[in-house]
């Protein structure tokens, strides 16, 4: 930083000449900033710098000059320049047609200030505020000693020419920002459900509790919600020759000649799990619901095993534990027959099945 002082004898004096008789009196007056020197009979500067006490604030230094002095940053370099008035150069446009840092400098007669300068009209260098002349920023500024700063609002960051402000595409950022999908906007980002969920806590889908808010199913139908949606079933599941003994429970009376082979009982019951559940998992248990002495019960897969995905573990002499060994990947409906077998030493043998409807949601969520 560069600034060039002219040389100047700027003296003035004022004569006035007073008649009174035979008599003319002189008066000699300086102007603002130079003194009568009675020795060299001439005006002469007065050096502010050491007779002002701190002249200068913010770590500015004080330079003197003819009729004044300047506060300038401590780097600064003064030349003379003999009296000639040096232009001060203009600024390189920045993009967008604006000019940076470079702000263009305001001159007076013998001072050029630096970039983020200007002259006041007291002939010192000030600070220009580029924030309220030329709102250099895109978004936000920040005034500083001779330059100003810009950011962004949250949402963007600032762009390589340190003016403008690019979107942030917080989608890119995590794959976990978002349970199911991110959507990018400027400045923001917001997420989204599939059909049968609703968004909660602005990241998270819950499942739609279809039965509760409302469905389709008949009258004569049950509605069964899972995770991520619903279906319909009948009231009564009974197929004949079973007949409805109780909610969701069908026997077979023993009268009739056809109930002979089958079992007695089957009691339907409905679950759902989610898509991808870890393995393995236990996820049903069966359990004799009447227990005769002296009898014997196991329990077995009747059907709706073929790919192997279940085990059946008994756990005691009347219950046994249901397991997933391989994920499932929904949406998808297994209808698998869990069989109690029971039978004593005079040969008595009967059998109940536990029909469980198990629905596999399309999420892993």
């Amino acid at each position: 930083m560069m600034v060039l002082f002219p040389v100047l004898a700027a003296l003035m004096l004022a004569s006035v000449l007073a008649q009174e008789g035979d008599e003319t009196i002189t008066y000699t007056q300086c102007t603002d900033g130079y003194e009568w020197d009675p020795v060299i009979q001439r005006c002469k500067d007065i050096d502010e710098c050491e007779i002002v006490h701190d002249a200068c604030k913010g770590g500015m230094k004080c330079v003197n000059h003819f009729g004044g002095y300047l506060c300038l940053p401590r780097t600064a370099q003064i030349i003379v320049n003999n009296g000639q008035e040096q232009p001060a150069p203009e600024p390189a446009p920045a993009p967008n047609g604006r000019n940076g840092n470079a702000i263009a400098r305001r001159t007076v007669p013998g001072i050029q200030c630096a970039a983020g300068f200007e002259a006041s009209d007291h002939n010192v260098c000030q600070d220009i505020n580029e924030c309220e002349t030329s709102n250099p920023c895109a978004q936000l500024c920040y005034n500083i000693v001779g330059s100003f700063l810009c950011q962004c609002n949250q949402g963007f960051e600032l762009s390589p020419d340190r003016i403008n402000c690019d979107d942030v595409d917080e989608c890119r950022t995590s794959n976990f920002i978002c349970l199911y999908q991110c959507v990018n906007e400027p400045g923001r980002y917001s997420c989204l459900c599939p059909d049968g969920y609703q968004l909660v806590r602005g990241r998270n889908c819950q499942d739609i509790n279809e039965c509760e808010v409302g469905h389709e199913c008949r009258e004569d139908e049950m509605c069964w919600n899972y995770h991520g949606g619903y279906r319909c079933y009948p009231r009564n599941p009974c197929q004949e020759p079973y007949v409805l003994s109780s909610e969701n429970r069908c026997v077979c009376p023993v009268s009739n000649p056809l109930c002979r082979d089958l079992p007695y009982s089957i009691v339907h019951k409905y679950m759902s799990i989610r898509s991808e559940r870890s393995t393995p998992s236990d996820i049903f248990q069966i359990q004799a619901t009447t227990i005769y002495p002296n009898t014997i019960n196991t329990f077995r897969i009747k059907s709706g095993n073929e790919n192997g995905d279940f085990v059946l573990r008994q756990t005691s002499s009347v219950s046994a534990m249901l397991v997933l060994v391989k994920p499932l990947t929904g949406p998808r409906e297994h209808i698998i027959d869990l069989e109690l077998l029971t039978v004593n030493s005079m040969n008595y043998r009967s059998s109940s099945v536990l029909r469980l409807t198990l629905i596999v949601g399309p999420y892993s969520f």
